[in-house]
């Protein structure tokens, strides 16, 4: 075991791995828009205002062109909320309509759990444990890349307790922002099988529940209810699967939807609200004057904006070069599987502690992922690492056999991963017309709705409701 002091105690190597699981201008003219600053501790609730389209107008605004730079639920959620604002949007993506991406394939929760970043104390042991097996949780493939030096050097230097511990409270307020806009969503009628029953995070040791137990304590004063739970009491939480674990702890506040079907139903809407949105079209080239963007350059087209924002996932590193941006970035790969009748269905989603597996019921079917594999920029499936999903999962699930997933197709998508585990979220200092959003990791379904909120209040210049300084873009140089 590796002792490591964190949030002010030693805990080992073990405790460190499970807590990354739980990260896992004013206007004048519009100032009922301005919302108090986040204070942490008690003020973790901070008041969402849900306005009508009319009344989050800046009269400026009107006219004003916004691009867009990706599809995904970071650029989608960015859209609706910069279009209700008033503005005119056009979002911009390279791939085909409904395309399989990263915000389709993945587990779908929504987790105020998740509240430690993938860079913590501990980990950069961890990491090179797991290096040389890939069929390991997180696995970095070896290979001689500047950029994968450099990030790693950069996620070491981040991976401290000081740095953690202020992450926390802000990704913590980040997700319980983010959940009441869903709740908001599901409440207005859009589409997408929303559950608030909790996540569990399942143990099949007494050592790993009594580490998930401390972990637990830690979320708590984040202001997070968790209850550590022994078998009996997991088992009257789901009761019509069988578990083969010794307990679990059940974060509450936790929920899980469809992801796929959530995609659909945004694309409607944004585009019912109308918001343009011109797929399979890749951008080829952005145009500046000075320290304003001009255009974005797709093919034989010229799209002109007044405002830009690059939300293009894992290749946001690669268009901000184009811009003279650092924002390194590694793409995180994960995979799932998903079984359309399986033979007994789980009710909370969950993350099987020890093999690092996702849980997520979706309607009907059942959604089993994980891994986090860093092999460049490349969606390739690696058969050992499926194999490695579904042997863990029958593990846990004995009801079920290796043989329920023959047929079954896999899905991989590229998590973008800073090395820092936060996402990139402001303004740039290099260009007076250019917000990111991008950089995510795990959390980009999770945190979809706030981000895009915090995207149309910096449009508008309002203040939002977050200190952005520790996601600031311009915080690599």
């Amino acid at each position: 075991m590796i002792a490591t002091l964190f949030n002010g105690a030693f805990v080992t190597e073990n405790l460190t791995e499970k807590l990354l699981w739980h990260a896992s201008p004013d206007r004048a003219t519009a100032p009922t828009l301005r919302s108090p600053r986040l204070v942490f501790g008690e003020a973790l609730n901070p008041p969402v205002f849900i306005l009508p389209p009319s009344a989050l107008i800046p009269p400026s605004s009107v006219s004003r062109h916004v691009i867009i730079i990706g599809g995904g639920v970071i650029g989608l959620s960015s859209a609706l909320a910069a279009r209700r604002k008033g503005l005119e949007v056009t979002v911009v993506d390279d791939r085909p309509p409904l395309h399989h991406g990263c915000s389709f394939g993945n587990a779908g929760m929504i987790v105020p759990s998740h509240v430690v970043p993938l860079a913590a104390p501990g980990m950069v042991a961890l990491g090179l444990k797991w290096m040389w097996n890939p069929e390991s949780p997180f696995y970095i493939r070896p290979r001689l890349s500047l950029d994968l030096l450099r990030w790693g050097y950069q996620f070491w230097k981040a991976s401290t307790k000081e740095r953690v511990s202020a992450a926390s409270r802000l990704l913590a307020a980040l997700h319980l922002d983010s959940r009441r806009r869903y709740e908001q969503l599901a409440a207005d009628g859009l589409d997408f099988g929303l559950v608030q029953r909790g996540l569990l995070m399942l143990c099949q040791t007494q050592q790993t529940l009594d580490e998930e137990a401390h972990a637990a304590e830690f979320v708590r004063q984040l202001g997070i209810p968790a209850n550590v739970l022994d078998r009996t009491e997991t088992d009257a939480l789901d009761p019509d699967v069988h578990m083969s674990v010794c307990g679990a702890v059940h974060f509450p506040l936790d929920a899980h939807f469809d992801p796929g079907r959530f995609m659909q139903s945004l694309h409607r809407l944004v585009q019912t609200e109308g918001v343009r949105i011109l797929r399979s079209k890749p951008v080829t080239g952005i145009e500046r004057e000075g320290r304003r963007i001009r255009a974005v350059r797709s093919e034989n087209e010229t799209i002109d904006g007044d405002e830009f924002v690059l939300a293009a996932g894992s290749w946001s590193t690669g268009l901000g070069q184009q811009l003279d941006l650092s924002l390194p970035m590694q793409p995180g790969k994960g995979y799932s599987l998903t079984l359309p009748n399986p033979r007994c269905l789980p009710q909370l989603c969950s993350i099987l502690t020890e093999a690092r597996v996702a849980l997520t019921p979706m309607g009907a079917r059942l959604r089993v992922g994980g891994t986090m594999e860093m092999s460049g920029l490349n969606e390739a499936i690696s058969p050992k690492r499926v194999q490695g999903i579904i042997r863990s999962f029958v593990r846990y699930f004995p009801e079920f056999t290796e043989a329920d997933f023959e047929g079954i197709s896999p899905w991989a998508g590229l998590r973008p991963c800073a090395p820092d585990g936060l996402p990139y979220l402001g303004r740039t200092s290099r260009f007076e017309n250019l917000t990111i959003a991008t950089g995510h990791a795990m959390m980009g379904m999770s945190l979809g709705p706030v981000t895009g909120e915090i995207v149309g209040q910096l449009l508008t210049g309002e203040q939002p409701a977050h200190d952005l300084t520790l996601v600031s873009p311009d915080r690599f140089g």
